[in-house]
């Protein structure tokens, strides 16, 4: 390109480029607003589901060749993100966006023909924007040889490995659960502090996280309840900021629980009350550490989930 070049206009190559790229924009925006899959988006999975293009997995080889085995036929992989800007409430906030990121899911599930999405993870991007938090959720669109594509596709973090498993076990996935708690406690006079020698506990902080951590799992149960009678909660997160002004200490506590709902006996009623697995795994936790399977908090290229 000569100097010249750059004052000249976009020829009509470019400027077929960018009506292209404005028009996928503005279809996206709308397709958002009006609750359904853009157009670009919904062509590559009925092309995927048609055969026209190779199919895309999240899955192990070793997975795939399990769920193959079982009758799990892998169409695409699908993708669905949701950035809110908080209002009033973080807590009602944080639920919002993962289940609107939930619904995009299930519409991408949907329009590939699938029958569930397995191996669900979930990811934020760590962004110091106040108020406001991306949700996104990634996972493989599935179809079940020998059923119809379903109107209402499952949406579980479990891997196909482990899907396979509860199915030959009786126990049906049926969705994901959220649940969260964010709370401010005020210590006035210090309350929260120990100047003591020697080991003393912080009842005030002691009661105030007791109340953050059962709050979130009460509303993941509240959640939980019309999807199945049991959870496996693969993902736990909490988090406490302390804040000093005019010499008060104030403290916010979030405590975060993310769960595959499971329905234990296909065909029975589901009971008001839901148990909670917190660990399907044997050996070490998948709560802890640094395995990329369940975590979501926070997620960055170099190091995958926490």
């Amino acid at each position: 390109m000569s100097l010249f070049d750059r004052f000249k206009g976009p020829g009509p190559e470019s400027q077929a480029v960018q009506a292209a790229n404005q028009q996928r924009q503005a279809d996206i925006e709308a397709s958002l607003r009006g609750n359904r899959v853009p157009a670009a988006t919904r062509d590559r999975l009925e092309a995927a589901r048609a055969g026209r293009l190779p199919w895309t997995a999240t899955l192990a080889p070793a997975e795939l060749m399990i769920a193959r085995s079982h009758g799990l036929r892998p169409i695409a992989s699908v993708s669905a993100t949701c950035w809110l800007h908080y209002g009033r409430s973080w807590t009602e906030g944080h639920s919002e966006g993962w289940h609107t990121a939930l619904r995009r899911l299930r519409n991408e599930a949907r329009a590939a023909g699938a029958n569930a999405v397995l191996d669900v993870k979930m990811r934020t991007i760590p962004l110091e924007l106040q108020d406001s938090m991306d949700f996104t959720l990634v996972g493989t669109a599935v179809r079940v040889e020998g059923l119809p594509a379903s109107d209402d596709p499952v949406v579980a973090t479990v891997p196909a490995l482990e899907f396979v498993k509860l199915l030959e076990a009786d126990v049906v996935p049926t969705g994901i659960a959220v649940g969260a708690k964010y709370e401010w406690l005020t210590g006035w006079g210090n309350a929260a502090r120990q100047d003591w020698m020697g080991n003393t506990e912080s009842t005030l902080l002691s009661r105030f996280w007791e109340t953050v951590r059962k709050g979130a799992h009460a509303e993941l149960r509240r959640n939980a309840a019309p999807q199945g009678n049991g959870v496996l909660a693969h993902l736990n997160f909490s988090q406490m900021f302390e804040f000093e002004q005019n010499e008060t200490k104030q403290y916010l506590g979030r405590h975060i629980v993310v769960a595959t709902t499971v329905d234990g006996r296909r065909g029975q009623p589901v009971p008001h009350e839901v148990g909670m697995v917190v660990d399907m795994h044997g050996g070490s936790t998948p709560l802890a550490g640094r395995r990329p399977h369940h975590q979501s908090y926070a997620f960055n290229d170099e190091e995958g989930a926490l």
